[in-house]
């Protein structure tokens, strides 16, 4: 059976578990993404000049808005196999390539919609702090995802994160402590790039009075900030 957002948005346990999001955070999105992904009547949906009226041809296996916006965060969040997007929505495994393609970007500009995309300048992280008010305790941390096994031996060496013990892609993020949003992303780093080093590259630019708390994978980071919170590393075997 198809997974659908109708048989599931009752199912809060399980719509977190796939999504992240709670319902109303689900529909707040929907409501963002709906308004991006209005269509243009005179082109199709791969931007081609429209042949025949609108509602023609064969019908699309994501037919409802809120399928396709569970179709992509399920793969957002889960970062399953296509094969398994295959299984789970019914479709072909060439169509959930094209689906993914074709939905990432309105989830971008959805969200765009909404006020909520991170920064992407390390330079800008100051200048939103203030905007926000409400962002001057914040916590850095590393984060890793896995990704496909590359081909190449060379490429295999990069990605491979001891710590996950898996093959991985890893990226900084700035949360604000009270709010938990994040408010800073850093670009996508290979699995065996270190917090401390990511982070010295990025030169992270901080708004006055901040408060960042750090883990230890940031041992000698000490960038110009008011309070640095990080803990004491353990001393193996010390009493």
């Amino acid at each position: 059976m198809r997974l659908t957002y109708a048989r599931i948005k009752d199912k809060p346990k399980k719509l977190l578990a796939l999504t992240g999001l709670t319902r109303i955070e689900f529909d707040d999105l929907l409501l963002a993404f709906n308004t991006v992904s209005q269509p243009n009547a005179a082109v199709t949906q791969q931007g081609h000049p429209r042949q025949r009226r609108t509602g023609g041809g064969r019908k699309a296996t994501l037919q409802l808005n809120e399928d396709r916006l569970l179709f992509i965060l399920v793969y957002l969040k889960t970062y399953p196999l296509q094969e398994i997007m295959a299984e789970l929505f019914d479709m072909d495994v060439s169509k959930v390539n094209e689906w993914i393609h074709r939905l990432l970007p309105m989830v971008r500009d959805a969200l765009d919609e909404l006020g909520v995309l991170p920064e992407r300048e390390a330079q800008a992280v100051a200048q939103a702090q203030v905007q926000r008010r409400t962002g001057q305790t914040i916590i850095l941390d590393g984060t890793e995802r896995r990704r496909q096994r590359p081909k190449s031996p060379k490429k295999q060496a990069l990605h491979y994160s001891g710590k996950k013990k898996a093959h991985t892609d890893k990226n900084l993020v700035i949360a604000e402590r009270k709010t938990a949003r994040v408010t800073y992303l850093s670009p996508t780093y290979a699995g065996t790039a270190h917090d401390k080093k990511i982070a010295d590259h990025e030169s992270i630019a901080y708004a006055p009075n901040t408060t960042l708390y750090q883990d230890t994978g940031f041992q000698g980071y000490q960038p110009e900030v008011a309070r640095l919170r990080q803990p004491k590393k353990s001393r193996g075997g010390a009493n």
